[in-house]
Protein backbone atom coordinates (compact mmCIF):
# COMPACT_ATOMS: atom_id res chain seq x y z
CA UNK A 1 0.00 0.00 0.00
CA UNK A 2 1.01 3.38 -0.94
CA UNK A 3 2.86 5.12 1.78
CA UNK A 4 1.79 8.79 0.83
CA UNK A 5 -2.04 7.48 1.18
CA UNK A 6 -1.01 6.60 5.02
CA UNK A 7 0.21 9.93 5.48
CA UNK A 8 -2.50 11.23 3.46
CA UNK A 9 -5.28 9.46 5.72
CA UNK A 10 -3.69 11.24 9.08
CA UNK A 11 -3.57 14.86 7.36
CA UNK A 12 -6.94 14.96 5.12
CA UNK A 13 -10.64 15.25 6.66
CA UNK A 14 -12.58 12.73 6.66
CA UNK A 15 -14.10 13.86 3.45
CA UNK A 16 -11.45 14.05 1.17
CA UNK A 17 -9.95 10.62 2.56
CA UNK A 18 -12.57 7.64 2.31
CA UNK A 19 -12.87 9.00 -1.11
CA UNK A 20 -9.21 8.60 -1.00
CA UNK A 21 -9.16 5.10 0.16
CA UNK A 22 -12.17 4.05 -2.23
CA UNK A 23 -10.24 4.90 -5.25
CA UNK A 24 -7.09 3.55 -4.37
CA UNK A 25 -8.31 -0.05 -3.19
CA UNK A 26 -9.94 -0.20 -6.38
CA UNK A 27 -6.90 -0.68 -9.53
CA UNK A 28 -5.19 -2.89 -6.72
CA UNK A 29 -8.15 -5.40 -7.09
CA UNK A 30 -9.31 -4.46 -10.67
CA UNK A 31 -6.32 -6.04 -12.57
CA UNK A 32 -6.67 -9.44 -14.24
CA UNK A 33 -5.87 -13.09 -12.47
CA UNK A 34 -5.51 -16.44 -14.01
CA UNK A 35 -8.12 -18.82 -12.82
CA UNK A 36 -5.97 -21.22 -11.40
CA UNK A 37 -4.12 -18.38 -9.15
CA UNK A 38 -7.62 -17.27 -7.94
CA UNK A 39 -7.16 -18.20 -4.35
CA UNK A 40 -3.57 -17.54 -4.07
CA UNK A 41 -3.46 -14.12 -6.25
CA UNK A 42 -6.83 -12.58 -4.01
CA UNK A 43 -4.99 -13.73 -0.58
CA UNK A 44 -2.07 -12.07 -1.50
CA UNK A 45 -3.82 -8.54 -2.44
CA UNK A 46 -6.01 -9.26 0.88
CA UNK A 47 -2.58 -9.05 2.59
CA UNK A 48 -1.51 -5.85 0.68
CA UNK A 49 -4.91 -3.87 2.16
CA UNK A 50 -3.80 -5.08 6.11
CA UNK A 51 -1.26 -1.94 6.41
CA UNK A 52 -4.03 0.67 5.99
CA UNK A 53 -6.58 -1.72 7.80
CA UNK A 54 -4.41 -1.46 10.58
CA UNK A 55 -4.03 2.30 10.46
CA UNK A 56 -7.61 3.16 10.20
CA UNK A 57 -8.36 0.40 13.21
CA UNK A 58 -5.81 1.95 14.79
CA UNK A 59 -3.83 5.96 14.77
CA UNK A 60 -6.84 6.86 12.46
CA UNK A 61 -10.16 4.48 13.92
CA UNK A 62 -12.15 7.74 14.42
CA UNK A 63 -12.39 8.22 10.40
CA UNK A 64 -15.20 5.21 11.20
CA UNK A 65 -17.29 7.86 12.97
CA UNK A 66 -17.75 9.62 9.38
CA UNK A 67 -18.07 6.97 7.30
CA UNK A 68 -21.66 6.95 6.77
CA UNK A 69 -21.00 10.89 5.68
CA UNK A 70 -17.72 10.52 3.84
CA UNK A 71 -17.91 7.80 1.89
CA UNK A 72 -18.92 7.45 -1.44
CA UNK A 73 -21.55 4.87 -0.95
CA UNK A 74 -23.43 2.54 -2.92
CA UNK A 75 -26.44 3.32 -1.90
CA UNK A 76 -26.32 6.73 -3.52
CA UNK A 77 -25.11 5.72 -6.47
CA UNK A 78 -27.43 3.39 -7.46
CA UNK A 79 -29.87 6.23 -6.88
CA UNK A 80 -28.36 8.65 -8.77
CA UNK A 81 -27.39 5.80 -11.52
CA UNK A 82 -31.57 5.63 -11.57
CA UNK A 83 -32.30 9.42 -11.89
CA UNK A 84 -29.28 9.26 -14.52
CA UNK A 85 -30.68 6.75 -16.79
CA UNK A 86 -33.80 7.87 -18.40
CA UNK A 87 -33.59 5.20 -20.98
CA UNK A 88 -34.28 1.32 -19.63
CA UNK A 89 -31.58 0.77 -16.97
CA UNK A 90 -30.88 -3.03 -14.45
CA UNK A 91 -29.30 -3.44 -11.42
CA UNK A 92 -27.86 -6.41 -10.33
CA UNK A 93 -27.30 -6.85 -6.92
CA UNK A 94 -24.77 -9.65 -6.08
CA UNK A 95 -25.21 -10.23 -2.44
CA UNK A 96 -22.18 -10.31 -0.86
CA UNK A 97 -20.06 -9.76 -3.86
CA UNK A 98 -16.44 -8.29 -2.98
CA UNK A 99 -13.60 -6.69 -4.70
CA UNK A 100 -11.90 -9.88 -4.96
CA UNK A 101 -14.49 -10.72 -7.53
CA UNK A 102 -14.20 -7.96 -10.11
CA UNK A 103 -11.69 -8.94 -11.99
CA UNK A 104 -13.57 -11.47 -13.42
CA UNK A 105 -16.31 -9.46 -14.54
CA UNK A 106 -14.45 -6.62 -16.29
CA UNK A 107 -12.26 -9.13 -17.85
CA UNK A 108 -15.28 -11.75 -19.07
CA UNK A 109 -17.54 -8.54 -19.93
CA UNK A 110 -14.43 -7.15 -22.00
CA UNK A 111 -13.67 -10.42 -23.73
CA UNK A 112 -17.78 -10.78 -24.95
CA UNK A 113 -18.10 -7.26 -26.14
CA UNK A 114 -19.59 -5.28 -23.53
CA UNK A 115 -18.80 -1.60 -23.25
CA UNK A 116 -17.89 -0.89 -19.49
CA UNK A 117 -18.97 2.51 -19.25
CA UNK A 118 -17.28 3.20 -15.34
CA UNK A 119 -15.88 0.92 -12.78
CA UNK A 120 -14.63 1.62 -8.90
CA UNK A 121 -15.50 0.88 -5.50
CA UNK A 122 -18.19 2.31 -3.66
CA UNK A 123 -18.90 1.77 0.39
CA UNK A 124 -21.81 -0.61 1.72
CA UNK A 125 -24.26 0.83 4.92
CA UNK A 126 -23.17 -0.26 8.49
CA UNK A 127 -22.83 -2.91 9.88
CA UNK A 128 -22.00 -4.36 6.23
CA UNK A 129 -25.46 -6.76 6.17
CA UNK A 130 -28.16 -7.23 3.73
CA UNK A 131 -31.10 -5.39 5.94
CA UNK A 132 -29.65 -2.25 6.24
CA UNK A 133 -28.52 -1.93 2.53
CA UNK A 134 -32.12 -2.78 1.81
CA UNK A 135 -33.61 -0.22 4.11
CA UNK A 136 -30.81 2.36 2.38
CA UNK A 137 -32.25 1.66 -1.09
CA UNK A 138 -36.22 1.85 0.17
CA UNK A 139 -37.13 -1.31 0.24
CA UNK A 140 -37.44 -1.91 4.00
CA UNK A 141 -35.23 -5.54 3.12
CA UNK A 142 -34.30 -8.12 0.59
CA UNK A 143 -37.17 -10.45 0.82
CA UNK A 144 -39.68 -7.46 -0.41
CA UNK A 145 -38.48 -7.66 -4.20
CA UNK A 146 -39.47 -11.29 -4.41
CA UNK A 147 -41.88 -11.85 -7.35
CA UNK A 148 -42.37 -8.30 -8.23
CA UNK A 149 -43.30 -6.75 -4.97
CA UNK A 150 -40.56 -4.48 -3.98
CA UNK A 151 -41.42 -0.64 -3.83
CA UNK A 152 -39.44 2.13 -3.20
CA UNK A 153 -39.48 5.71 -4.54
CA UNK A 154 -36.20 5.56 -4.99
CA UNK A 155 -36.37 3.37 -7.85
CA UNK A 156 -40.12 3.85 -9.11
CA UNK A 157 -41.55 1.66 -12.09
CA UNK A 158 -38.79 -1.28 -10.97
CA UNK A 159 -39.33 -4.51 -11.69
CA UNK A 160 -38.20 -6.38 -8.74
CA UNK A 161 -36.41 -9.60 -8.02
CA UNK A 162 -35.05 -11.60 -5.49
CA UNK A 163 -33.96 -15.34 -5.10
CA UNK A 164 -31.21 -18.08 -4.96
CA UNK A 165 -32.37 -19.59 -7.79
CA UNK A 166 -29.88 -21.20 -10.62
CA UNK A 167 -29.03 -18.44 -13.08
CA UNK A 168 -30.31 -19.98 -16.00
CA UNK A 169 -33.66 -19.89 -14.41
CA UNK A 170 -32.84 -16.80 -13.09
CA UNK A 171 -32.57 -15.68 -16.86
CA UNK A 172 -36.21 -16.64 -17.39
CA UNK A 173 -37.74 -14.23 -15.01
CA UNK A 174 -36.42 -11.46 -17.17
CA UNK A 175 -39.71 -10.81 -19.47
CA UNK A 176 -39.69 -6.99 -21.23
CA UNK A 177 -39.89 -4.99 -18.24
CA UNK A 178 -38.07 -1.71 -19.03
CA UNK A 179 -36.31 -1.28 -15.69
CA UNK A 180 -35.26 -3.85 -13.34
CA UNK A 181 -33.65 -4.49 -9.68
CA UNK A 182 -32.46 -7.95 -9.40
CA UNK A 183 -30.77 -8.98 -6.15
CA UNK A 184 -29.36 -12.58 -6.16
CA UNK A 185 -28.70 -14.26 -2.73
CA UNK A 186 -25.28 -15.90 -4.27
CA UNK A 187 -22.21 -15.55 -3.25
CA UNK A 188 -23.59 -14.72 0.28
CA UNK A 189 -25.59 -18.19 0.74
CA UNK A 190 -22.40 -19.95 -0.52
CA UNK A 191 -20.11 -17.87 1.82
CA UNK A 192 -22.25 -18.71 4.97
CA UNK A 193 -22.30 -22.59 4.02
CA UNK A 194 -18.41 -22.62 3.53
CA UNK A 195 -17.49 -20.01 6.85
CA UNK A 196 -16.53 -23.47 9.12
CA UNK A 197 -14.66 -25.17 6.56
CA UNK A 198 -10.93 -24.20 7.22
CA UNK A 199 -10.22 -24.07 3.25
CA UNK A 200 -13.90 -22.04 2.60
CA UNK A 201 -11.89 -19.01 1.33
CA UNK A 202 -9.88 -21.12 -0.69
CA UNK A 203 -13.02 -22.95 -2.11
CA UNK A 204 -15.25 -19.53 -2.45
CA UNK A 205 -12.08 -18.02 -4.72
CA UNK A 206 -12.48 -20.75 -7.03
CA UNK A 207 -15.85 -21.14 -7.39
CA UNK A 208 -16.12 -17.48 -8.04
CA UNK A 209 -13.67 -17.32 -10.87
CA UNK A 210 -15.88 -20.39 -12.66
CA UNK A 211 -19.16 -18.74 -11.74
CA UNK A 212 -18.22 -15.11 -13.05
CA UNK A 213 -16.65 -16.35 -16.07
CA UNK A 214 -19.21 -18.88 -16.96
CA UNK A 215 -21.95 -19.21 -19.59
CA UNK A 216 -24.87 -19.53 -17.35
CA UNK A 217 -24.45 -16.16 -15.42
CA UNK A 218 -23.57 -14.47 -18.66
CA UNK A 219 -26.73 -15.53 -20.47
CA UNK A 220 -28.41 -13.95 -17.67
CA UNK A 221 -26.50 -10.57 -17.35
CA UNK A 222 -27.12 -10.57 -21.10
CA UNK A 223 -31.00 -10.68 -20.45
CA UNK A 224 -30.70 -8.06 -17.88
CA UNK A 225 -28.27 -6.68 -20.27
CA UNK A 226 -30.63 -6.62 -23.33
CA UNK A 227 -31.97 -3.27 -24.13
CA UNK A 228 -30.68 -1.66 -20.63
CA UNK A 229 -27.93 0.21 -19.02
CA UNK A 230 -26.50 -2.60 -16.02
CA UNK A 231 -24.42 -1.75 -13.06
CA UNK A 232 -23.52 -4.78 -10.73
CA UNK A 233 -22.95 -4.02 -7.78
CA UNK A 234 -23.48 -5.67 -4.06
CA UNK A 235 -24.65 -4.95 -0.65
CA UNK A 236 -21.27 -5.75 1.51
CA UNK A 237 -18.31 -7.45 0.94
CA UNK A 238 -16.62 -10.20 3.30
CA UNK A 239 -13.47 -10.62 5.28
CA UNK A 240 -11.36 -13.86 5.12
CA UNK A 241 -10.66 -14.00 9.22
CA UNK A 242 -7.88 -16.61 8.81
CA UNK A 243 -5.59 -13.61 7.82
CA UNK A 244 -7.19 -11.77 11.28
CA UNK A 245 -4.82 -12.21 13.90
CA UNK A 246 -5.80 -13.38 17.16
CA UNK A 247 -7.22 -10.88 20.29
CA UNK A 248 -4.71 -11.62 22.69
CA UNK A 249 -5.27 -10.05 26.37
CA UNK A 250 -7.59 -12.12 27.64
CA UNK A 251 -9.67 -9.84 29.19
CA UNK A 252 -10.42 -8.23 25.42
CA UNK A 253 -10.86 -11.55 24.03
CA UNK A 254 -13.63 -11.96 27.34
CA UNK A 255 -15.61 -9.24 26.30
CA UNK A 256 -15.80 -9.61 22.27
CA UNK A 257 -16.85 -12.76 23.20
CA UNK A 258 -19.44 -11.96 25.34
CA UNK A 259 -20.68 -8.88 23.21
CA UNK A 260 -20.11 -10.75 19.68
CA UNK A 261 -20.15 -14.66 19.94
CA UNK A 262 -18.49 -15.38 16.60
CA UNK A 263 -20.19 -12.52 14.51
CA UNK A 264 -18.98 -9.14 13.64
CA UNK A 265 -21.43 -6.79 15.28
CA UNK A 266 -24.26 -6.79 18.05
CA UNK A 267 -27.29 -4.42 17.89
CA UNK A 268 -27.93 -3.37 21.50
CA UNK A 269 -31.44 -1.43 22.31
CA UNK A 270 -32.16 0.46 25.16
CA UNK A 271 -29.11 0.29 27.18
CA UNK A 272 -25.39 2.08 27.16
CA UNK A 273 -22.85 0.21 24.84
CA UNK A 274 -19.17 0.13 25.99
CA UNK A 275 -17.64 1.34 22.34
CA UNK A 276 -14.35 1.45 22.65
CA UNK A 277 -11.44 -0.80 24.33
CA UNK A 278 -9.16 2.71 26.10
CA UNK A 279 -6.65 3.06 26.62
CA UNK A 280 -4.60 2.55 24.43
CA UNK A 281 -5.59 3.73 21.21
CA UNK A 282 -3.66 1.08 19.63
CA UNK A 283 -6.29 -1.12 21.25
CA UNK A 284 -9.31 -0.08 19.59
CA UNK A 285 -11.95 -2.64 19.86
CA UNK A 286 -15.37 -1.78 18.74
CA UNK A 287 -16.81 1.20 17.80
CA UNK A 288 -20.83 2.63 17.68
CA UNK A 289 -22.93 3.22 15.01
CA UNK A 290 -26.28 4.05 15.50
CA UNK A 291 -27.67 1.01 17.87
CA UNK A 292 -24.84 -1.43 16.18
CA UNK A 293 -21.77 -2.07 18.44
CA UNK A 294 -19.36 -2.93 15.50
CA UNK A 295 -15.95 -4.86 15.45
CA UNK A 296 -13.31 -2.51 14.54
CA UNK A 297 -10.23 -4.23 12.39
CA UNK A 298 -8.97 -7.18 11.60
CA UNK A 299 -9.54 -9.27 14.41
CA UNK A 300 -10.76 -12.42 15.99
CA UNK A 301 -10.86 -14.88 19.05
CA UNK A 302 -11.54 -17.99 19.72
CA UNK A 303 -14.88 -19.07 20.03
CA UNK A 304 -17.33 -21.86 20.33
CA UNK A 305 -17.32 -23.91 17.44
CA UNK A 306 -14.43 -22.03 16.49
CA UNK A 307 -14.27 -18.79 14.01
CA UNK A 308 -15.50 -18.46 11.00
CA UNK A 309 -13.33 -18.43 7.90
CA UNK A 310 -15.55 -15.94 6.14
CA UNK A 311 -17.64 -13.27 8.00
CA UNK A 312 -19.03 -9.71 7.29
CA UNK A 313 -20.54 -6.85 9.47
CA UNK A 314 -17.38 -5.63 11.06
CA UNK A 315 -15.23 -2.69 10.17
CA UNK A 316 -12.12 -3.86 7.57
CA UNK A 317 -12.08 -2.36 4.63
CA UNK A 318 -13.12 -5.89 2.27
CA UNK A 319 -16.65 -5.92 4.46
CA UNK A 320 -17.40 -2.62 3.72
CA UNK A 321 -15.92 -2.08 -0.11
CA UNK A 322 -18.04 -3.43 -2.97
CA UNK A 323 -17.53 -3.11 -6.73
CA UNK A 324 -19.70 -0.56 -9.31
CA UNK A 325 -19.75 -1.49 -12.20
CA UNK A 326 -21.77 0.45 -15.14
CA UNK A 327 -21.73 -1.74 -18.55
CA UNK A 328 -24.02 -1.98 -21.78
CA UNK A 329 -23.86 -4.99 -24.64
CA UNK A 330 -23.13 -3.52 -28.41
CA UNK A 331 -25.78 -2.41 -30.30
CA UNK A 332 -27.87 -1.41 -27.86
Amino acid sequence: MDKSLIADIHRLPAQEAWPKIFSALWPLFAEPIRKDLADAKTTERDRAVKPLDDVLAGSAWDLWAAFESASPKTADALKAFWQRQTTPKAILILDALSLREAPWILESAQQRGYTIHSAGATASELPGDTTPFARALGFGQRAKLQNDQGKSSHFSGAFTASTDLPWVDCASLIKADPNIVFWHHWPDDRMHHLAEQGAGYRILAKEAAEVLTGDQFWAFVDKLATGRRLVITADHGYSNPALFPDVYPEDQKTYLKSQFKSGRNNEVKGEEIEQHWVPPLSQVLTTQHGNWNIVLGRKKWRSQGGYPSLAHGGLSLLEVAVPFIELSKPNN
